[in-house]
């Protein structure tokens, strides 16, 4: 779902940083525990091959969780992400601190979340990006909503938009 289409196809051309929130993006936001209190994750392929894609297009990808998780580290690492903020308590702080250190200004980053605490950094970024099965207060504030789910594939569905904008660097 998307406001305003054409708009936001010129705005995900400028995109230089995807910052992504990781349960009920990355994740089906559930959360498994096994014996010895470790959680365990499921992450879906596709995404994490988005990411490369994105990766490989010059697209700079942070991952900021509340919840820190070692298979979540584990799996950023895998991917190659460098800039991984886990059991962060002002996701805002560390968007204000990525502002600061790589000059990116709004216009070229986009956030991905899931949830009312994502949804406070909408507002300071040129793209807010849910998945379709968020609350629908978050779904209302966001510049596009994913036709899947968090979880299974929403993250490539972004990617593979962004990369498609970016391809078409004649049009738009």
């Amino acid at each position: 779902m998307f406001r305003d289409y054409f708009n936001l196809l010129k705005r995900l051309k400028k995109i230089k940083l995807l910052l992504t929130d990781v349960d009920g993006v990355w994740t089906d936001g559930s959360i498994y525990y096994g014996d010895g209190g470790n959680d365990i994750r499921r992450f879906h392929v596709h995404d994490g091959i988005g990411i490369k894609r994105l990766m490989e297009v010059g697209v700079e990808i942070a991952v900021v969780s509340s919840y820190f998780s070692e298979a979540v580290q584990r799996r950023c690492q895998q991917l190659g992400i460098k800039d991984i903020f886990l059991g962060v308590k002002n996701k805002e702080e560390v968007l204000e601190r990525i502002i600061r250190q790589k000059g990116y200004n709004r216009d070229e980053l986009a956030y991905m979340g899931d949830d009312l605490p994502d949804a406070k950094l909408f507002e300071k970024v040129g793209i807010a990006i849910t998945v379709s099965n968020a609350p629908a207060e978050v779904r209302k504030k966001a510049d596009y909503v994913t036709m899947r789910m968090g979880g299974h594939g929403a993250l490539r569905e972004v990617s593979d938009l962004i990369l498609e904008v970016k391809k078409n660097v004649g049009g738009i």
